[in-house]
C-alpha cells in the first residue's frame, strides 16, 4: 500500500468503514424481520383463539396469564414499531449501498479501472 497516494488510502479505509456499518445495518434488519414475523404468527395464532380463551405470556423467568384482546393489541403495537424500524433501516441501508458504490467507482477510477479496487468483496 506504499504506492498508493493518502487520498485513496484515505477512501479504501472509508469504504471499508461503510462496508462494516452496511453489514451492520443489514444484521439489524434482518433480526427486526425474524422478530416481526414471530409477532405476525403469534397474532395468527391469538385470532384463532376465542376472546375468553386462556393467554400466557413470558416475562422473563416467569410465565403470566392475561387476556386475549390486550395480547393481541400488544402484539400489533410490536408489529408496527418493529415495521417502522425495518422501514428506517432500509433507508439507511439504501443510503449507505449508494455511498459503498460512490467511494468503490472513485477509488477505481483512482486507480486506473479497477486493478486492486476492492480490498475485501465480503
Amino acid at each position: 500500500m506504499n504506492n498508493i497516494s493518502p487520498k485513496i488510502q484515505q477512501q479504501i479505509s472509508m469504504l471499508q468503514q461503510v462496508q462494516q456499518q452496511l453489514q451492520t445495518i443489514v444484521q439489524q434488519k434482518m433480526s427486526f424481520e425474524m422478530s416481526a414475523k414471530e409477532a405476525k404468527k403469534a397474532n395468527e395464532e391469538l385470532e384463532t383463539l376465542s376472546s375468553d380463551a386462556e393467554v400466557f405470556v413470558s416475562i422473563g423467568a416467569v410465565m403470566m396469564q392475561k387476556d386475549r384482546d390486550s395480547v393481541k393489541a400488544e402484539l400489533e403495537e410490536k408489529i408496527e414499531t418493529l415495521e417502522l424500524r425495518i422501514k428506517s433501516l432500509q433507508k439507511q441501508e439504501a443510503a449507505l449501498q449508494g455511498k459503498f458504490e460512490q467511494l468503490q467507482q472513485q477509488i477505481q477510477a483512482a486507480l486506473g479501472g479497477g486493478a486492486g479496487a476492492s480490498p475485501q468483496s465480503n
